[in-house]
């Protein structure tokens, strides 16, 4: 069975959208994984599905899938992506739509600079919505360089837990991720962000994404590190989120809902033969 895809990036977070208005290819997440891999397939980040929504306030599904083949609630690189592939091939002329996510709705729209705007919903710190377990950890910090440093669990749709900085330089990025991930705090893992304030509206930002591992950028992890620092009061909004993959803009007040501003491309099309991948 031969499947058409188009791969695109936002700030070089990279994903493989494939439309399902029509028919569901029933992708198993082994194939996901075979496909994901760089060397031996097509390589991404996440895959993005495009497919039909039951929901009356909804104008279409939005779901995504790691590299390693999970299933996953948000992504804002990934959505702004969605809406430029959903533009490009005459799909939806709107300006603005709504889609459903595993963790509910978010609106996506281009503003006047042709930027995309995503919606990313409420920030939580409650334990239990994140989930985040603290009855496990003595204390809610881990070790640097030798160095004691605070975490900071949230959820944007995902869980998240931030960690402040002075230097981002010699972090072992992979082993504190993968620590944390694994424990038992984060009964569903997190995605690992460590952040260095630049000043009052600047951060940069490094994410260890939980089925990814470092990704050049995650706009979900850009939005809980934003919210953080504002809640901190390390900086005010907005907030410019520098990434290794390029620069995305966050808005966030308290009671408010975060959005995230950022651009998207296309970099290819083609056609795989799933086949080749049983």
């Amino acid at each position: 069975m031969k499947i058409l895809f188009t791969k695109m990036h936002g700030a070089g977070n990279d994903f493989i959208v494939i439309n399902q208005l029509k028919k569901s290819y029933n992708l198993t997440s082994k194939e996901i994984k075979l496909l994901s891999n760089r060397q031996l397939g097509i390589g991404f980040d996440q895959l993005l599905l495009v497919e039909k929504t039951d929901l009356p306030n909804a104008d279409f599904k939005y779901r995504i899938f790691n590299s390693d083949g999970s299933e996953v609630e948000h992504c804002g690189n990934g959505a702004r992506c969605f809406l430029l592939f959903l533009k490009n091939y005459g799909i939806s002329d709107k300006k603005k739509i709504t889609v459903e996510t595993k963790s509910g709705l978010i609106s996506l729209s281009f503003d006047e600079n042709n930027q995309i705007s995503v919606n990313m919903g409420f920030a939580n710190d409650e334990p239990e919505s994140i989930p985040f377990l603290p009855n496990y950890l003595s204390s809610q910090t881990t070790y640097i360089n030798e160095v004691e440093c605070s975490f900071y669990p949230i959820s944007l749709g995902n869980p998240h837990a931030v960690i402040k900085l002075d230097s981002l330089d010699n972090v072992d990025f992979s082993s504190i991720g993968k620590e944390l991930q694994n424990s038992k705090s984060f009964p569903n893992s997190v995605n690992v962000g460590f952040l260095k304030v630049i000043n009052k509206n600047e951060i940069d930002l490094k994410v260890y994404e939980r089925g990814s591992g470092l990704t050049l950028a995650c706009g979900t992890g850009a939005c809980a590190a934003s919210v953080i620092s504002i809640k901190k009061g390390w900086v005010i909004s907005p907030v410019k989120v520098n990434m290794d993959g390029g620069v995305l803009i966050v808005n966030w007040a308290p009671n408010h809902q975060a959005t995230l501003i950022g651009p998207a491309k296309i970099v290819f099309e083609g056609e795989f033969d799933l086949l080749n991948f049983k």
